[in-house]
This record gives structure tokens, sequence and C-alpha cells, in this order.
């Protein structure tokens, strides 16, 4: 049995698999990224107009940091300018979901309890 502080992950050394994953999906947007990106690829603009209050840097960031940690894929679409970006979960990413739904559903339940 590994030792808790033996979990590597990209090069990047972990106290616990909790600590692992709060690392990956943690923070203000990822999750949101991940919720948007559930039902298929998106542009950058579509994601920034489903997040609003999100600053580009931010957004921007996010999915860089996402995409590093191999839950998102990038997809640049060379045809004709201008280029198009599209964002989508990655076969790990997808894993992710359930997690995302329960988030969603907590989220969903705290504003309907009376």
């Amino acid at each position: 049995m590994k030792k808790e502080s033996e979990i590597k992950y990209l090069g990047k050394t972990y106290p616990c698999c909790t600590s692992l994953t709060m690392n990956i999906i943690g923070g203000k947007w990822k999750t949101v990224i991940l919720f948007h990106l559930k039902d298929g690829k998106l542009r950058y603009n579509q994601l920034s107009k489903a997040m609003p209050t999100v600053t580009e840097r931010t957004l921007s960031l996010q999915l860089k940091k996402l995409e590093e940690d191999k839950i998102i894929k990038r997809e640049v679409i060379y045809k004709k300018p201008p280029l198009k970006v599209f964002y989508s979960l990655t076969e790990l990413g997808a894993t992710l979901l359930p997690i995302v739904n329960a988030i969603a559903d907590w989220g969903d339940y705290v504003i309907n309890v009376k």
C-alpha cells in the first residue's frame, strides 16, 4: 500500500486523493466550466456567455489549467479564417460528471429548502 504522500499526478505530489481531486476541480470556476461542457463541445465565446461574471483572463487561465490536467481538450479548426477553437471534456474529464452533477443537484436542493 502506498503512503498518502506518494500520490503523484502529472509530476506533482499530493498528500491524499482528495487533495489531488480538489486541486484539479477546486476553485470558483473549474466545476462551472465542466458543468457547461457536460453536453458537448463549446467555443470560448459560448462558455464566456454562459458564465457572464467570469473575467476573460480567469476563464482563459482556468481552461489552460484544465487542459494541462487532461480534463478538457482544446481543438483548433484551421479550415478557413477565422480559426475556430472548441473545448470539450476528455475521457478522463467525463469521469468527473457524476461529481459535477452531484454538486449541481446539491445547489438545486439548497435553493429550494424552505
